[in-house]
């Protein structure tokens, strides 16, 4: 299965900005829909997990009935036939060093800070190392890969 990152639009068949009936259509089809908020309806935060490869869509309405972001959990399953790409790069299966470099021959500036989340401005993507969950690590015991993308259109 192949996930496109998609920059100012949305990740997959989910779009920025699409209605909160739309969204939910669409992932029921994907997989489970868990909500993290008290409420059925925006606003919220709505976890989509696919159940095989367990990859996780955070889908956001902050207010009113549209989406506004999309947050994307690497699969815990480290031998799922996934790959989730953004401009031609498996975010989840190329270190991050290498990811930053390629991004920046393809033109995209990619900023660090100190609390481990990296933005890549001109895509309004944030790309981190943000989970507990025990994903491969180098040998000094830092995790290789980033473990999570949110997509999004800042005003």
């Amino acid at each position: 299965m192949e996930i496109e990152l998609l920059p100012h639009v949305g990740v997959a068949s989910f779009r920025i900005g699409m209605s909160f009936d739309e969204a939910m259509a669409l992932a029921r089809e994907w997989g489970s829909v868990e909500l993290s908020s008290p409420d059925e309806r925006p606003p919220g935060k709505f976890v989509v997990v696919h159940e095989e490869s367990e990859l996780d869509f955070a889908l956001i309405f902050s207010e009113g009935d549209n989406l506004g972001e999309i947050e994307v959990r690497r699969f815990q399953n480290e031998g799922a036939d996934v790959r989730v790409m953004l401009d031609g790069l498996d975010v989840f299966r190329t270190s991050h060093e290498e990811l930053q470099r390629q991004l920046g021959e393809r033109g995209h500036q990619v900023e660090e800070n100190d609390m481990g989340f990296d933005a890549v401005p001109d895509l309004d993507i944030i790309l981190a190392n943000d989970s507990s969950y025990e994903y491969p690590t180098d040998e000094d015991g830092y995790p290789l890969y980033y473990d999570y993308v949110l997509d999004r259109i800042t005003s």
